[in-house]
């Protein structure tokens, strides 16, 4: 039976954003698994929600011996640092020598990102897999499986035998893709060679909060790459890219594995190349809230607003205040006293003194933080008021959701603060607000709620969309840009569009 090394280097790197991705960021565990190696890689990431859950479940079934090397994740921010990016690479390199010294080795599967840039690494999945590549040879198969918001290099496509991404956005089918990389592995096994590829990048970026496969366009587009496929016998992917990368070969690009790759990679270009379908509707905060409060009114379901350009899902650092001051300037938690929440909010400094003081006492304090945005000014200032602590938490919350159900995050201290009717959920750690369970985690009940404002793109909809009565996007400043038309871009090129 065929030995299959299998690796992990997942981080959305958002070259715009305030925070580096240091080595202790991989090793803290409250975004993702913690860094693991060896053995309790497989026994830790088995049966959750992730493509390597999905390689082992399916490489099981198929009987292939599995050799475990490194899984390392961190929250998406801005680079990847030198340090840490060496300290990851060198295990996987070392692990790869050792097995292909020890008994031999039949092919690599890796569980990547796509949209890694480190500080001395623009395209890091591309180093990484070259330097594997310089191990093992030209002819020992590598599959990887990708985010949907990758941004494929040449050197990537040239590198690996097959590339395969996510189909959503909400990445509910995340297990699904590692599963499809398998079966791609499996052909390039019974070839013996690689299958025929084709690519096509798109000329203009695609913005965050417009990929929804929730929502038109990309719903349909899905679709169509699905019956593409079914009709070629190709094993298709199309990635809208993360448009907040700096570096020369950032932008969308659909591409294909099959004798009829070609075809197939055309007839799905044609459709998803049209730029006017992909424009967005952004509210700012003020005029977001004001809306919100109106529907809330007769709504039976809680309103979401996306604080989208504080997503710590895409190098936010979840600690900005303008949708609170946007929310308490109206009177929204007046309105709706205890019905009013945000989060989540990271705040180490303000979950530890909820928990010096305990549930019932009121504590001063500054919340949140005023921090650099893309546009060269700060974002709004941190809230200055008097709260109370209406819960406390220690922060362990195992995920309950359609997006990376089973997994436990560890965001320490954690408390449910309140002012003025509003609810806020404050961490410890860094998470996006993609699932109900961490409002649960300090009391909240997402459901009883009016409104309630994530600090999320577009993951949200997984678990909060089908309770809600509507879903706006709103526009704070902060680190993220909504439209990556606003970005001091340096590496772009010209040919490729800023916008649709």
């Amino acid at each position: 039976m065929p030995r299959i090394l299998i690796a992990g280097y997942q981080h959305e790197t958002n070259t715009f954003a305030p925070s580096l991705a240091d080595w202790a960021a991989f090793n803290r565990g409250d975004s993702f698994p913690a860094f693991v190696r060896g053995q309790a890689m497989r026994d830790q990431l088995s049966g959750i929600n992730i493509p390597v859950g999905g390689f082992i479940e399916a490489a099981k079934a198929r009987g292939w011996t599995l050799l475990p090397s490194v899984w390392a994740g961190a929250i998406p921010s801005s680079f990847v640092t030198r340090d840490a990016f060496e300290r990851i690479a060198g295990a996987i390199v070392d692990d790869l020598r050792a097995a292909c010294q020890a008994g031999g080795l039949d092919a690599v599967y890796l569980d990547l990102h796509g949209a890694a840039v480190a500080e001395h690494a623009a395209d890091s999945e591309g180093e990484l897999l070259a330097r594997l590549r310089a191990v093992v040879g030209p002819e020992l198969p590598i599959v990887a499986s990708l985010d949907l918001h990758a941004n494929l290099s040449r050197r990537m496509l040239a590198t690996a035998d097959a590339l395969v991404a996510y189909r959503s956005y909400p990445h509910v089918d995340m297990a699904e893709t590692g599963a499809r990389a398998a079966e791609l592995l499996a052909r390039r096994l019974a070839a013996g060679r690689r299958e025929p590829l084709a690519w096509r990048r798109l000329p203009f970026l695609i913005p965050l909060n417009a990929q929804s496969t929730w929502q038109e366009p990309a719903g349909t587009l899905y679709r169509q790459l699905a019956e593409i496929d079914a009709a070629n016998g190709t094993v298709l992917s199309f990635c809208m890219g993360f448009p907040a990368s700096d570096f020369d070969e950032c932008a969308p690009m659909v591409w294909g594995h099959g004798a009829q790759a070609e075809a197939a990679v055309d007839q799905l270009y044609a459709a998803v190349a049209e730029p006017g379908q992909w424009r967005q509707e952004v509210l700012p905060a003020a005029e977001a809230v004001a809306k919100a409060i109106t529907l809330a009114s007769d709504a039976s379901r809680p309103v979401v607003i996306a604080d989208t350009q504080d997503n710590p899902g895409a190098g936010g650092d979840s600690n900005t205040t303008g949708m609170l001051h946007a929310l308490l300037a109206q009177g929204a938690g007046r309105r709706f006293p205890g019905e009013v929440a945000l989060g989540l909010m990271f705040d180490p400094a303000a979950a530890q003194l909820a928990h010096q003081a305990g549930i019932g006492a009121e504590i001063e304090l500054a919340l949140g933080k005023a921090v650099p945005t893309f546009s060269g000014k700060p974002s709004d200032p941190p809230l200055r008021g008097r709260f109370l602590v209406r819960a406390l938490s220690d922060g362990v919350c195992t995920l309950t959701g359609p997006m990376m159900r089973g997994l436990t995050v560890q965001l320490g201290a954690s408390a449910c603060l309140e002012i003025e009717g509003i609810l806020i959920a404050v961490t410890s750690g860094k998470k996006q607000l993609l699932d109900r369970a961490l409002l649960r985690m300090v009391g909240i009940q997402a459901e009883r709620l009016r409104i309630v404002v994530v600090k999320s793109s577009n993951h949200f909809r997984a678990d909060f969309q089908a309770h809600a009565s509507a879903v706006l996007v709103a526009k704070a400043a902060g680190p993220m840009a909504a439209d990556p038309g606003d970005l001091p871009w340096r590496h772009l090129p010209a040919h490729i569009r800023r916008r649709p």
